[in-house]
């Protein structure tokens, strides 16, 4: 299918190139074509890439190819939208000819190390993530996230919670004889000197006594208040029935099942889920214990009335990890340590979303709460302006502020500001998680020239970490508000039933809560830009509250449709069938988004008019290199060595194989006197199964998240 789709996209921009992802690639060099065969990273450093990568140099008038390896650093430009990355800048350190002379071997590696840096490759998210399976990837756990538990509520009628931000806040709204709480997400108003509160979600209206309720639906709220809202005012998908509103203003998640939960069992039997709700609640049957899934984290209890207690991802019940992957409940497994799916995803957190951002184009502007006032962070010597919404750092009399993934500085708190090509990364680096500023240690500078800073950003700017094996969402603190003339909120963990899928990431929200969170911010009083989930930073955590969540399910009530934590099969299809900008938003990197796009670089300004690699046409993505350059082919599930030029099955590297039959086979040698045994096995199979994932994970890739190939000019 995604053939298809690039093929529909060249017919219809002759100025759009195709784009090679399928592997191998061949490039062009005046004695011959050099075919290249997917790489195999051996280490990631931000965006820097070091592998190494089979090859087959193929002379002219020669019928033979001579087959090799070479050693590469490479930087990496990866666009998640778009499915793919850049490998470029590419220097060859290394290449080796097993299987050629001595003399010939200057000649070849001449001919690679003048041909190969002119190219650029293009390689699908997906494979390159997956290919890391085998490179020395760091992947720590943070050890002072903060894994609480929050109230943990359970409802059994559909109902949406809340959630304040510490107690009600009020301020008065221009104009009328009305306030609003500033500290929620919900239009909640009172009328100034009066008790009774009116909570409205463009759809429905609820009355109250008092903030935190108890709310009871009405239909006949005050006009004059229905008619200043009007405006505001749009009809929004959700329930056909009003729920029921349960508040709170303490970190809580709300539970809510369509009447009784409904207890399914999985094959095996070891485990049963509750099938009509949007949350992720199992039951071990051998102990009894509960377990929920809130924020990418497990807690158990024996009973819903708790206490709830933090269980690592790492120390499930093994029965967590045999969760069938094509069951209602199969997207469970990407939070269970171990699995394949936690694997990707932990992989995935590796690769930076990058882009070139010029100069000239980029810009910043904050504003305060009256004059800056910054915050000492503890053991740092950092300090953050905690009256605003924008992330602004003074270290060292200078001050850095964050921008939807860009770094800016200036020599005053209130600029000008200019785009920042180095920034102090060992101090920012000390800032804990128990800082609300916290995930701008993700985000980087990479290089730069006079017009052009390359930056890029790992998921933990998106408070998104790798957590003992699985993915978490938020580092679990509680970040005070800034209250003043304006009210800035900053980063939650709770409270809005957050939930990550391999395809959108994180989403947030219940189904049935469409509504209720786009009326709260869209009308001022006081709400002063400031964070809410699924809007994350710059221009959103910094510079004004830009819309609500994203909703994530406008079905049923139904544990196998919902994207939070569903059959991935379900949420495949759900994805190519639809056309809900919900579905097609999915995963957006911040570098794309709109009013950030106009200050990417193109790719003449950023130096990146390299040629471009093209598919190598009847060629398998069969060929592989070792850790010491020993080439070998995958054909039939055997393993096959270069043998006086052509291609012969190694049964030293076949385990099936008697053990004096590998033997044997181990002490012949090739024409350059070279012992096959010592052809890496385990480096071979690593990559081979990282490759065959890589490519059954790019061709499940819904339709809906792939994005044309970015233009090259």
């Amino acid at each position: 299918m995604f053939r298809k789709l690039l093929a529909v996209v060249a017919l219809l921009s002759v100025a759009l190139p195709a784009v090679a992802l399928d592997w191998p690639q061949e490039v062009t060099a005046p004695e011959g074509t050099i075919v290249v065969y997917q790489p195999q990273p051996e280490s990631l450093q931000g965006n820097v890439l070091n592998g190494r990568a089979a090859m087959s140099l193929e002379l002219k008038n020669t019928d033979e190819p001579i087959f090799g390896a070479f050693w590469f650093e490479a930087r990496v430009d990866n666009d998640s939208d778009a499915g793919q990355a850049t490998i470029r800048d590419l220097k060859v350190t290394n290449v080796r000819w097993p299987e050629s002379r001595d003399a010939e071997e200057q000649r070849f590696t001449a001919i690679v190390e003048g041909t190969i840096p002119e190219n650029g490759f293009q390689i699908s998210t997906e494979n390159l993530s997956a290919s890391l399976a085998s490179a020395e990837v760091v992947q720590k756990s943070l050890d002072d996230l903060k894994n609480d538990p929050p109230e943990i509520i359970f409802a059994e009628e559909l109902a949406v919670l809340l959630l304040y931000d510490g107690e009600p806040r009020y301020s008065d709204i221009d104009n009328s004889p009305y306030e609003r709480v500033l500290n929620t997400s919900f239009a909640v108003i009172r009328k100034k000197g009066s008790k009774q509160h009116w909570l409205s979600s463009g759809k429905f209206w609820y009355s109250a006594n008092a903030a935190m309720g108890p709310w009871t639906y009405t239909t006949s709220p005050p006009r004059d208040l229905e008619k200043m809202l009007e405006e505001a005012m749009q009809d929004a998908d959700g329930p056909a029935e009003p729920p029921a509103i349960v508040a709170a203003n303490k970190p809580t998640e709300l539970i809510v099942t369509s009447g009784k939960p409904d207890w399914q069992s999985l094959p095996g039997g070891d485990l049963l889920y509750v099938q009509n709700t949007e949350t992720a609640w199992l039951r071990e049957l051998s102990t009894t214990n509960m377990y929920v899934l809130l924020s990418g984290r497990w807690f158990r209890s024996k009973s819903k009335a708790g206490p709830w207690t933090f269980v690592r991802a790492d120390e499930l019940p093994e029965s967590f990890a045999d969760i069938p992957p094509e069951s209602d409940i199969g997207g469970l497994r990407v939070a269970v340590a171990g699995t394949d799916e936690a694997n990707d995803a932990m992989l995935d957190a590796q690769i930076p979303e990058t882009a070139a951002i010029e100069r000239d184009k980029a810009s910043l502007e904050v504003e305060y709460d009256g004059k800056p006032k910054f915050e000492k962070i503890s053991g740092t010597s950092v300090s953050y302006a905690t009256n605003t919404a924008a992330q602004v750092l003074q270290i060292d009399g200078h001050f850095y502020a964050v921008d939807a993934g860009v770094w800016f500085t200036s020599k005053s708190a209130t600029g000008p500001w200019v785009v920042a090509d180095s920034i102090p990364s060992d101090e920012i680096q000390k800032i804990p998680p128990s800082s609300p500023v916290y995930n701008t240690t993700h985000v980087h500078v990479y290089d730069s020239t006079p017009e052009v800073v390359y930056v890029g950003y790992t998921p933990g700017y998106m408070w998104s970490y790798p957590y003992y094996g699985v993915p978490v969402y938020g580092t679990g603190w509680y970040y005070p508000p800034y209250y003043g003339r304006y009210y800035y909120p900053r980063p939650p963990t709770w409270g809005f039933n957050i939930g990550y899928n391999p395809w959108t990431g994180w989403n947030f929200g219940l189904s049935w809560s469409n509504g209720f969170f786009s009326m709260g911010v869209s009308w001022g009083g006081g709400y002063h830009g400031g964070y809410y989930p699924g809007r994350c930073c710059g221009g959103y955590y910094g510079g004004g509250y830009h819309g609500g969540p994203t909703i994530i399910n406008t079905g049923d009530i139904n544990i196998g449709n919902n994207v939070n934590i569903g059959n991935r099969n379900n949420i495949k299809n759900n994805f190519d069938r639809s056309n809900n900008a919900n579905f097609n938003n999915a995963r957006q990197n911040i570098y794309n988004r709109d009013g950030n796009r106009s200050r990417n670089a193109s790719p003449a300004t950023a130096k990146r008019n390299l040629k471009e690699a093209r598919p190598a046409s009847n060629r398998q993505n069969n060929v592989y290199a070792d850790r010491d350059g020993n080439v070998a082919r995958r054909s039939n599930d055997k393993w096959e060595t270069r043998d006086q030029g052509q291609w012969k099955e190694n049964r030293s590297l076949d385990r099936s194989a008697p053990a004096d039959t590998r033997q044997r086979a181990g002490n012949t040698v090739n024409n350059r006197n070279i012992d096959r045994s010592a052809v890496n096995r385990n480096s071979l199979d690593r990559s081979y199964q990282s490759r065959q994932r890589g490519a059954s994970r790019q061709a499940a890739r819904p339709a809906a998240t792939r994005r044309a190939p970015m233009r090259r000019r």
